[in-house]
């Protein structure tokens, strides 16, 4: 590389931005995050057929640091199937080519602190030659060779399959929500509509996903009185709808099955019905469903008294209302078998 060069090419330049992005949780929009870390784990996996070569050896120093520094995002934050393959098999494909027992680095010559946006950073300088005599300029040559370290590499192959894969495991297995009977069923049995509508409206305890849950898991399981179908109905749906990002798959598949309960070929001759005057908006809405529950506890409600009869809020062209645009909010369900 010749002396003259002080950056990055424009496109490693543009590739580090993308990706500092979507760590940081604040991708471009014009990025698709799922779809680059797709390609980034194809990548890893496409460089294993050059391994033993100089290209080879740098591109999986860059490529596990990259998979590192993306892994809490894919843990956290990606809901394809796809994706979470392609980074168990690039992980797996690259931790069979190391050998921790190589190490030949002193105590505490393993970088550290390369997660996030600063892996990001080493990981897309180390992939070339050019971006290696950069990145030199900050670091001793010591410094640089304990990147390529194979103990060091393991051990960032080894935790981020550990954090992908816990992060495969709560999105798509099974999660327990039945803690929240204690809170959501009263000693006689009864659903506590009210209940459920106050966690729903502690936005900040991200209740929605786990109320959408265990509505969903009461709802299929039989165990609900006639008057509370309607207000758990109610609560699933705002749960469901509310639920920032969608709802995770191990949740979505509940909810899916709980609305496909309910008959959409429905015809009526109401005009409109009561949730309509909801509107969208969070608060209104719980107003709305304490106040059908406890009207004189929560005497105010967004719903006129001409939409206010019991008939209406029970008529089935609602119900299947609230089902068509909740299944159309939690679209098709993925395979879930990785």
């Amino acid at each position: 590389m010749s002396e003259e060069t002080t950056e990055l090419p424009e496109e490693h330049q543009q590739w580090l931005r993308d990706l500092s992005g979507i760590v940081n949780d604040y991708p471009s929009l014009s990025l698709e995050p799922e779809s680059e870390l797709g390609g980034l784990a194809c990548d890893a996996r496409g460089a294993l057929a050059r391994k033993g070569t100089p290209q080879g050896l740098r591109e999986r120093t860059a490529y596990t640091i990259l998979l590192y520094a993306t892994s809490g995002y894919v843990a956290g934050r990606v809901s394809a199937i796809p994706v979470f393959r392609s980074y168990f098999e690039a992980l797996d494909g690259i931790r069979a080519t190391l050998d921790p027992v190589t190490c030949a680095c002193q105590d505490g010559a393993h970088p550290s602190g390369i997660g996030g946006e600063a892996g990001i950073e080493a990981g897309v300088h180390l992939l070339t030659e050019e971006g290696r005599a950069l990145f030199a300029r900050y670091c001793s040559p010591e410094q640089l060779a304990a990147y390529d370290c194979e103990a060091f590499l393991a051990g960032l192959a080894e935790d981020a399959l550990g954090q992908v894969r816990e992060g495969f495991d709560k999105t798509f297995s099974d999660v327990d929500v039945s803690y929240l009977d204690n809170e959501f069923v009263g000693a006689d049995g009864h659903i506590d509509i009210i209940e459920i509508q106050k966690a729903l409206g502690r936005e900040w305890e991200d209740n929605e996903a786990p109320v959408a849950l265990w509505s969903a898991q009461r709802w299929l399981s039989g165990d609900v009185r006639d008057e509370e179908r309607l207000g758990l109905l109610l609560c699933l749906w705002m749960g469901t709808v509310r639920t920032a990002g969608g709802l995770p798959p191990a949740y979505a598949r509940y909810a899916r099955a709980a609305f496909a309960t309910i008959d959409t070929a429905v015809a009526c001759g109401h005009p409109l019905h009561p949730w309509s005057a909801a509107g969208v908006d969070r608060v209104a809405q719980e107003r709305a469903v304490k106040h059908l529950y406890a009207p004189k506890a929560h005497p105010d409600t967004p719903v006129p008294p001409g939409l206010s009869a019991r008939e209406l809020w029970d008529c089935p062209v609602q119900h299947a209302e609230l089902a068509r645009t909740a299944l159309a909010s939690l679209g098709e369900g993925e395979d879930e078998d990785a």
